[in-house]
């Protein structure tokens, strides 16, 4: 399931780093290029989509930085 589009690969790490040491399994794609566009960034930019587990994911919520919400 699909918990946030970040901007780039290393805040993609970066909070996927944070979830697994909370024990949420997770991981990180390039997204469509219609995500960028929402968050008024660049079509062309490095977007990242984080997804994590249905079962995770309402505990992974809940550790998003609040800019990510």
């Amino acid at each position: 399931m699909r918990l946030t589009v970040v901007p780039d690969e290393g805040e993609a790490e970066a909070l996927c780093g944070l979830l697994r040491s909370e024990g949420i399994e997770c991981f990180y794609r390039d997204t469509d290029v219609s995500a960028a566009g929402i968050f008024g960034g660049s079509t062309f930019g490095g977007w990242r989509e984080v997804l994590v587990g249905e079962d995770d994911l309402e505990q992974a919520r809940k550790l998003l930085p609040d800019q990510l919400l």
